[in-house]
């Protein structure tokens, strides 16, 4: 049903949206023609839903004023769960010439793209929640992604009665194990030193039986705050948590509603924005490839959500002064993270 729902949204702006089933070679209209390729579903993943919110607003804007002829026009394409398919998916998109730019998101996209733009060498790709520099068929976009964990192992370490904070990954990467995980660690030992972090992995985005089975093992050995950063798979994480009754953060959304009391910090990022503003650059002819761009909560992209009831009710004032503080230090950037030991 939340799968229709959204198409008849994009339909509604001219844009299309399809399960993966195969990329015909289709005719050109005169305006940008734009794929946007979810590694994943849109359901239950409001990173990949605000991926293609973003480019549906960008869309939308510029075709109210341009003439028939000049229209930009954007198709979705799910993907599925199942990483080992990704790379074939993508390559089939690229293949058809159809599309002027591959719009996607993920830090593990860029090592898709990158032979491609070998293979086709008229194949441009922007990817946000990505690092890739120096390559001129590509533009990333990647989020602040130390602060965001900093600050998100930071309340943790806070919150902890135990000192032993989790973090269950779908998969390792460069950004979870140089950037994402060590960050997190450094939040929560130093909110309180000595801390110790238990890193485990799902081994993909959707498993939430595997899940909840290392939220139970961790849970077992003490942890009684956990970050999931594993898609779907947060589902089990959930449920596990609910029933041992420890704390989880959350990254990329406001969550606090799906587990009241559970769900005890949310540090989001606005996908849809970054989107936007990456397919009007493309649009206008104002990308910058072979370029990275960072942002984080100076820039708007990233925030971490204080005025939820949730958040006020179940976490003490004094731990809510010290995250203020800190937000808003990173907001003026007269705070910056500290450096990794």
């Amino acid at each position: 049903m939340k799968n229709r729902f959204v198409s008849k949204i994009l339909l509604a702006v001219g844009i299309s949206c399809i399960m993966f089933t195969g990329c015909a070679k289709k005719e050109k209209s005169g305006g940008k023609s734009i794929a946007v390729f979810i590694p994943g579903i849109m359901a239950g993943s409001p990173i990949y839903a605000n991926l293609a919110k973003g480019v549906q607003e960008a869309v939308a804007a510029y075709n109210e004023s341009s003439a028939e002829s000049n229209k930009a026009s954007a198709t979705i394409f799910e993907a599925g769960t199942d990483q080992s398919l990704w790379s074939g998916k993508l390559t089939s998109i690229a293949a058809t010439g159809t599309y002027d730019v591959i719009i996607s998101s993920n830090p593990a996209l860029p090592e898709l793209c990158k032979p491609l733009t070998n293979q086709f060498p008229n194949q441009k790709f922007i990817l946000l929640n990505a690092t890739c520099d120096g390559n001129k068929q590509i533009a990333a976009v990647n989020y602040s992604q130390k602060e965001q964990s900093y600050l998100t192992g930071y309340i943790a370490g806070l919150m902890s009665k135990t000192h032993k904070v989790g973090l269950i990954a779908a998969q390792e990467y460069p950004d979870m194990n140089n950037i994402l995980l060590p960050y997190y660690k450094k939040g929560a030992q130093d909110a309180f030193a000595g801390t110790f972090v238990d890193f485990r992995i799902v081994g993909n985005w959707y498993d939430a039986s595997k899940g909840a089975q290392l939220t139970d093992a961790m849970c077992d050995a003490g942890v009684d705050v956990i970050l999931p950063i594993c898609g779907n798979a947060s589902q089990g994480v959930i449920t596990s948590a609910k029933e041992h009754k420890i704390h989880l953060a959350w990254f990329d959304e406001n969550g606090f509603s799906k587990a009241p009391g559970v769900i005890i910090s949310c540090c989001m990022v606005k996908q849809d924005m970054a989107a936007q503003e990456a397919t009007t650059n493309f649009i206008l002819g104002t990308t910058e490839w072979g370029k990275t761009k960072t942002a984080g909560f100076a820039d708007g992209y990233i925030d971490f959500i204080q005025d939820d009831p949730l958040y006020t009710q179940y976490v003490p004032e004094e731990v809510r002064t010290k995250l203020e503080a800190l937000v808003a230090g990173y907001k003026s950037k007269s705070t910056v993270v500290p450096e990794l030991n």
